[in-house]
């Protein structure tokens, strides 16, 4: 069981790696970098931390936790299926046009997609199931329509909110594509 105060320094480096990787890129982070940018020494951050690659996959893996949760909140939300499907589509979403708006988020998605792979398809299979169990429960309930199974929906919303985040060249972009990408999935399952 870690203490509090490791978690607090585990946070920190994290927090710290997150904005010097957003300001230099990863290729010019340095593991210095992160240490000063966490208020530590270079050594005490190796002691969490073998190199920056370990650092992005425990970023990735953070990310993902929290998306798995935040879209399971939104998605057993109350509201009619468009409201609730952009609410889960929003929470999957968050902090994504922090990281595009910033000068190397490109590389930071290629780098977390190099370096984190099974992280970045567990996470994805875990969101999918989200979706997949809660259109089945729709559909199920008379509330849904769905023209394909909830199985092939869900990983039509996935991959669909993973080519928008792949594509958009910019944070407006990739808000402007979840937004209509949320509209356009809930206005199909609706029961007319």
């Amino acid at each position: 069981m870690t203490s509090a105060s490791e978690e607090s320094k585990t946070a920190a480096i994290l927090s710290s790696a997150f904005r010097a990787f957003a300001a230099y890129g990863f290729r010019k982070t340095s593991m210095d970098d992160i240490a000063k940018g966490a208020g530590m020494s270079r050594p005490a951050v190796y002691l969490h931390y073998k190199n920056k690659e370990a650092i992005v996959r425990e970023l990735t893996q953070y990310y993902y936790d929290e998306k798995v949760i935040l879209v399971a909140e939104a998605l057993a939300g109350e509201g009619s299926l468009p409201e609730i499907l952009a609410g889960a589509v929003q929470a999957q979403s968050q902090g994504m046009a922090e990281i595009l708006a910033s000068p190397h988020g490109l590389e930071m998605l290629d780098a977390t997609k190099s370096m984190s792979t099974d992280i970045v398809q567990e996470g994805e299979a875990k969101l999918t199931r989200l979706y997949a169990d809660w259109l089945r429960h729709e559909d199920s309930a008379g509330r849904a329509h769905l023209p394909v199974g909830p199985d092939e929906a869900a990983k039509t919303i996935t991959t669909s909110l993973k080519g928008i985040k792949m594509t958009a060249s910019s944070a407006e972009e990739f808000e402007q594509g979840i937004s209509q990408l949320a509209t356009l999935l809930g206005a199909a399952l609706e029961i007319r």
